[in-house]
């Protein structure tokens, strides 16, 4: 029988495997909505999914609706705003590179995880935890360059792009985490969806109210490609609540890490619906960024 303690790490891998599906979705409305009409519609459409799960929670559980501690806000829009942006990076990155690849970028979380942790929370950097994140990113630096002189500076700004989604999806793991720690007097369960419901409701505010004022044909063309669109929501909220509830569980970074599976889930999807085969250099990049995320944790 699974242990309490233990159970973030199939919620972790059940996450990863939704939010492949979610990104891949999202990839593909990227043409007709645009990065931000495609980043909305895991926060709009996800949303009342996100109350349906809270409601079976709580009769489940018996818990009341928690009431929030003052320090809960700050996280909750620490871990909100920062995933926005990062989901809008994360598909302007996959537009220009691989899907795979920008997978590996994004991987590149759980190692900032740890940096953040060293330069805001104090969190000891031993050696090999050093060693650990240089391995990894070298793995970063051999998947990105490319043979061929200007092509490599060509390749820079997909670069770049993904590993500022990947910090600020850091930012929001430790935004989110700290926000589910700070509600009292419930579970661990209810904690985490009482979290995803608020997290999701201020996201869908946020970014509806901007695409209303500065693009509303978007949000008109999100409404008329509803099909596939709640699908997306759906596993949006469907891989959240289950990053959640291990975030409830364990450190972010903990999280973050065994979420690397998800590269091997996307190199699934890549070959079969994409058609995107990995040269040798890629390939090794990402065994190279996998081995030093997992040398970290054994760290």
């Amino acid at each position: 029988m699974i242990s309490i303690d233990t159970l973030w790490i199939p919620f972790t891998v059940t996450a990863a495997l939704g939010q492949v599906a979610r990104n891949a979705m999202q990839r593909q409305l990227t043409g007709p909505l645009g990065t931000w009409g495609a980043t909305n519609i895991r926060f709009l459409f996800g949303f009342p999914f996100s109350i349906g799960f809270f409601a079976v929670v709580l009769a489940a559980t018996g818990d009341p609706v928690p009431w929030p501690t003052t320090a809960f806000w700050p996280w909750l829009l620490l871990g909100a705003l920062s995933q926005i942006i990062a989901t809008g990076l994360m598909l302007l990155a996959m537009n220009e590179r691989s899907f795979v690849v920008t997978t590996a970028y994004l991987k590149t979380e759980a190692i900032q995880t740890a940096i953040f942790g060293f330069v805001f929370l104090g969190d000891h950097l031993s050696v090999s935890k050093v060693i650990a994140i240089l391995i990894a990113t070298a793995g970063v630096v051999i998947t990105a360059l490319r043979l061929g002189g200007e092509k490599n500076f060509a390749e820079l700004k997909p670069t770049i792009t993904g590993l500022v989604a990947a910090a600020a999806f850091a930012l929001s793991a430790i935004g989110f985490r700290g926000a589910i720690i700070t509600v009292p007097g419930v579970s661990f369960v209810t904690a985490a969806s009482y979290t995803l419901v608020l997290g999701l409701f201020l996201q869908t505010l946020v970014l509806s109210i901007y695409l209303l004022a500065r693009a509303p044909e978007v949000l008109r063309k999100i409404l008329g490609l509803w099909q596939p669109s709640v699908f997306a929501g759906f596993m949006g909220a469907f891989a959240s609540q289950f990053w959640f509830l291990a975030f409830a569980l364990t450190a972010a970074a903990n999280v973050r890490t065994l979420a690397l599976v998800e590269v091997l889930f996307a190199q699934g999807v890549a070959y079969y619906s994409f058609k995107q085969p990995l040269a040798a250099r890629e390939l090794t990049g990402i065994a190279l960024i996998v081995i030093g995320v997992a040398l970290l944790v054994a760290a």
